[in-house]
């Protein structure tokens, strides 16, 4: 059996008990960061101290209410700090944090609400508004906690029930393996399922992965484009960011190019967060617009979708930063497999994060080779303990001490790892598998070509070939000639049965609230 792992891979000491609201966020109060800027949101600033306060005012509050431990908390707010303060309020007296999106449609918020069987809900009003003549349709919720706006019967407004709350908690007496929150899945395949984490997976997330490879420091000024309630922002903007003393910037409106260089430059943040979809925004806005002054940028991170290559080579040579692409997945909470500062391969996910066990594995259950295309299976500590109320889902992925990702990739002789795309996203092309990874990044390549998705699609023999979805980047517009062009510049980038057989211009690609591509979508469409 080939397991790749590190011959230096750290030891994570987890103490029998723990709770994590008392790890990441009285730790840091005691460490001497009291008075520094946690959270900055607009004109506003909070201090670690006030966090400790607030968490613990939010606490207090819920534990007023009646909630008790092991029951759920969902948290559907955009990036602000009573986001933190409620993700580890309730985290502090035993209850379960569920965060849940809000790119979704009521609809689906519903179904997650029902799924999580949670009592207690913290709410931006715009976000309530439409949910609330819904509310018969939720008979497990007890409590809603409405951010701004004017509550109706039977609701709280959350800052008035907060203040008045005490500023002094006792954590809940959990343990390393209590359940702390769960994350539901990007829904990237289709319905999303709650993915259940335990108090111990933080400290393996962080202390793997954030300590020696993001290496925060006290001066550093963070800034997410993704929202919190994925596992790549939350951990970077709360529990990686809360350890090291650095200075969180929460931005709760749409990542637009212009909002972003924005607060780059307002607040000099020196590590950036973000997809490669925004990543490519920010290229285009940056290549037709005046220039921005990134200038304050010490690192920029990725992950949710592979980095292609020629979009760190451009990013590079125009702001002189290397992006650090990786892969994680909310079933194992955050990145697992990496590049490091120093060590940038484009086009690669990395190196496996020292701590952690990988395997590429063919049908059969047995190793491939070198240069061949594995099914993706990981070992580590930061691994969920299973999903919701989802048993066979559960055995289908977990499998012993290793969880299978459902992602397909290749490792080179030393021991970089190249993405393929996902297991059921694999088309089989005259007799050769075809990764959409590679086809997409080889359309990327073109100068005309923002964004690309590559489906299967039967052809009038009904066998399957590669379909298109292109977004042009500005200035470029759709034509047949474009189309011929692109189908010519595939075959000439890589093997040519890779090339797409139809090419379909689209003014944007669906898209989960992390930036994942909805393929599912693609191969709905006529």
């Amino acid at each position: 059996m080939t397991t790749i792992q590190s011959h230096a891979a750290p030891s994570v000491r987890v103490p029998r008990d723990l709770n994590v609201a008392v790890e990441y966020i009285d730790g840091p109060v005691a460490a001497g960061h009291g008075a520094r800027i946690a959270y900055i949101q607009e004109d506003e600033t909070l201090t670690y101290a006030e966090l400790q306060a607030r968490v613990n005012q939010v606490g207090s509050a819920l534990r007023g209410l009646g909630v008790e431990m092991e029951q759920r908390v969902a948290v559907l707010l955009p990036n602000v700090p009573e986001f933190v303060t409620a993700f580890f309020g309730a985290i502090k007296i035993g209850a379960v944090a569920t965060p849940d999106s809000f790119a979704v449609t009521p609809s689906e918020q519903v179904f997650l609400l029902n799924d999580s069987r949670a009592r207690a809900l913290v709410v931006s009003a715009a976000l309530w508004e439409p949910l609330r003549a819904r509310r018969a349709e939720m008979p497990f919720l007890r409590h809603v906690l409405l951010v701004g706006g004017t509550p109706h019967a039977g609701e709280h407004d959350f800052h008035t029930l907060t203040a008045s709350a005490s500023v002094e908690l006792a954590a809940a007496p959990t343990i390393s393996d209590d359940v702390a929150f769960w994350l539901h899945t990007s829904g990237s395949t289709g319905t999303p399922k709650w993915a259940v984490h335990l108090h111990q997976n933080m400290l393996f997330s962080e202390q793997l992965y954030a300590a020696p490879i993001v290496g925060l420091q006290p001066g550093d000024v963070l800034l997410s484009g993704s929202p919190c309630f994925h596992a790549y922002p939350l951990g970077l903007t709360t529990y990686f960011a809360l350890r090291a003393g650095a200075t969180v910037v929460l931005n709760a409106e749409r990542p637009a190019p212009a909002r972003m260089f924005s607060l780059i430059k307002r607040h000099r943040v020196t590590v950036l967060v973000a997809v490669p979809t925004l990543y490519a925004q920010l290229l285009q806005a940056a290549e037709s617009g005046a220039a921005p002054d990134l200038s304050s940028l010490r690192l920029c991170l990725s992950a949710a979708e592979a980095l292609p290559a020629e979009l760190h080579r451009r990013w590079r040579a125009r702001f002189g930063v290397d992006i650090l692409d990786g892969i994680g997945t909310t079933e194992a909470l955050h990145v697992f497999i990496s590049n490091s500062a120093g060590d940038v391969r484009p086009g690669s996910s990395g190196q496996v994060v020292p701590g952690y066990e990988v395997r590429l594995i063919d049908e059969g259950g047995a190793d491939v080779a070198n240069g061949e295309v594995g099914n993706l299976v990981i070992k580590g500590g930061s691994l969920f303990a299973g999903y919701w109320n989802r048993h066979a889902a559960t055995r289908r992925v977990l499998q012993g001490e290793w969880y299978h990702t459902g992602d397909k990739y290749s490792r080179d002789g030393d021991g970089y790892f190249w993405y393929q795309g996902r297991a059921d996203d694999m088309l089989r092309v005259s007799g050769h598998w075809v990764s959409p990874a590679e086809v997409e990044a080889a359309l990327i390549a073109h100068p005309a070509v923002l964004e690309a998705a590559i489906v299967g699609k039967a052809d009038a023999d009904e066998l399957i070939k590669p379909r298109a979805f292109v977004v042009l980047r500005d200035g470029a517009s759709p034509s047949e000639a474009l189309v011929e062009e692109l189908k010519v510049h595939v075959k000439a980038t890589i093997a040519p049965y890779n090339y797409p057989r139809w090419i379909d211009f689209r003014t944007e690609l669906p898209k989960t609230a992390t930036g994942k591509i909805q393929r599912y979508k693609l191969r709905e469409a006529p």
